[in-house]
């Protein structure tokens, strides 16, 4: 049995779409609790976000937009290739993105979606969030982000942005293909489902990536 300290900490507790569809937006709240966990993660600025496929999309969503709230330059990558879902959650063209980016059929500039955040715990947003979505799904996602076309995407992101939140591959269904995205990634954090924790072998395979796991982001479902 594992013991507490084998637990992967909490950073933030969010509040998840009421039917999971798009339209999907921040409470207050979910702002605060964000922006509390932002300055616990360091200076690390390239993030992994991998675990519950559904969680990973909202803690993505939810973390790169508390970054822009609190006035960081931002960019969110979706990298769950097999089942791209951040186009259907923001209303944002499926594609091209990093699938076609990847196969050399986009230039980086027809990948990039500014959206603009709302409401007032968005009023200190300089900038708008922007977005890259994962593009039409793939197959062999693991050999696409193994590429040094994706390696050197990552490096020319985390040029241009304060942070650069990269939503990845399930890492118990496709171990291979997240590992590919976190050798690029300077910080690991667990996205957790409405049941508020995470599963033994969810944190022990996160242990396993090459960049470390800094905590976890836990998404309840919102009534």
């Amino acid at each position: 049995m594992l013991r507490g300290r084998s637990r992967l900490p909490v950073l933030a507790e969010v509040s998840g779409p009421s039917d999971g569809t798009r339209a999907w937006s921040l409470r207050k709240n979910d702002f605060e609790s964000l922006s509390g966990a932002l300055p616990r993660l360091g200076g690390q600025r390239v993030l992994l976000l991998t675990g519950d496929a559904e969680a990973t999309a909202v803690a993505g969503i939810a973390l790169a937009s508390a970054a822009v709230a609190g006035g960081r330059r931002t960019v969110l990558v979706e990298c769950d290739l097999t089942h791209p879902r951040l186009a259907a959650q923001l209303g944002l063209s499926a594609a091209p993105g990093v699938h076609e980016y990847l196969r050399w059929e986009a230039e980086p500039g027809e990948i990039l979606q500014p959206l603009v955040l709302g409401g007032p715990a968005a009023s200190g947003a300089a900038e708008p969030l922007v977005c890259i979505c994962g593009g039409r799904p793939a197959s062999k996602t693991a050999t696409l982000l193994g590429l040094q076309s994706f390696a050197h995407m990552i490096e020319k992101l985390r040029g241009a942005y304060e942070l650069v939140v990269v939503t990845g591959p399930s890492i118990e269904d496709e171990p291979e293909a997240c590992g590919a995205v976190a050798r690029r990634a300077e910080a690991v954090i667990a996205a957790q489902a409405p049941d508020g924790r995470a599963t033994r072998s969810l944190r022990a395979a996160i242990k396993r990536l090459p960049a470390p796991a800094v905590g976890a982001i836990s998404i309840a479902q919102r009534s």
